[in-house]
């Protein structure tokens, strides 16, 4: 059990398929809610798509940063489901690359996806929502990259930061039907960040010690706080951006003081 029931209504994860997104859409499905999920790639079958609770998610073939996709996605939702009452934006990600080095075709390529595509969904999604007697709530899935220096992936953290803004911006300009919201991940352990970022075991122990909760978040952590930002219990929270992070990151001069005070 969740203790969250969305039973009858409908939710949208753009990048449903893997990682975080994935949890998300297994979480909504436990609940009871009708599960949409996207992405460029197909599933090999059905077995490869998200299911819990006896449910199985559709799945939509749609760039989002193509808005001819996106359209002709949302139309196909709208023909299974009556409502849309949720949709996560979900979908997003940048390789590593140093400023200085990076084209300017990938720093735009990197902000289209995480900045401009998700509001242009954001977009479609509330003009429908705001038609729906009871309206409709919108997460994004933002960063603490949106938060602090983001080496390596520069252009990422400014979407993300963009994002954060619009969550503000947008609260108030589509209030009282549809609510908006963020969810700010810090170190989130899935297998496409094992394999790019934290590498063998030692060094994923040594990374989660600088976590002062001790351990990397997992997928399963921002999908339960997802669950709870679109259920009644949080009807008065708009605007805000939740940051999961178990308790950031231990400030660098504190070890240095430590050394000099030893010393």
């Amino acid at each position: 059990m969740t203790g969250f029931d969305y039973t009858g209504q409908a939710v949208l994860v753009t990048g449903g398929m893997r990682g975080i997104g994935r949890a998300i859409s297994e979480a909504f499905l436990r609940a009871g809610a009708e599960v949409h999920v996207c992405g460029r790639t197909p599933p090999a079958g059905d077995d490869d798509l998200p299911r819990a609770g006896g449910r199985t998610a559709h799945f939509h073939q749609a760039d989002i940063r193509d808005m001819e996709q996106v359209d002709a996605m949302l139309a196909r939702i709208a023909q299974r489901s009556p409502t849309l009452d949720m949709v996560v934006h979900n979908a997003g990600g940048s390789p590593y690359a140093l400023v200085a080095e990076a084209s300017p075709r990938l720093l735009e390529s990197v902000i289209r996806l995480n900045l401009v595509a998700p509001l242009q969904l954001a977009q479609r999604a509330n003009a429908r929502m705001q038609c729906q007697p009871s309206g409709g709530t919108q997460l994004f899935v933002g960063s603490v990259s949106a938060l602090r220096p983001s080496p390596g992936t520069a252009a990422y953290g400014a979407a993300k930061a963009g994002i954060l803004n619009a969550v503000r911006t947008l609260a108030v300009e589509w209030a009282p039907k549809v609510r908006v919201a963020a969810v700010s991940p810090g170190l989130v352990l899935t297998e496409t960040s094992q394999q790019q970022h934290y590498g063998a075991p030692e060094a994923l122990r040594e990374v989660a010690g600088t976590v002062p909760l001790g351990r990397l978040a997992s997928p399963d952590d921002i999908a339960n706080a997802c669950l709870f930002l679109a259920s009644p219990q949080a009807s008065y929270v708009s605007g805000a951006n939740l940051v999961i992070d178990g308790g950031g990151e231990r400030p660098a001069f504190l070890g240095a003081a430590s050394v000099n005070h030893a010393a």
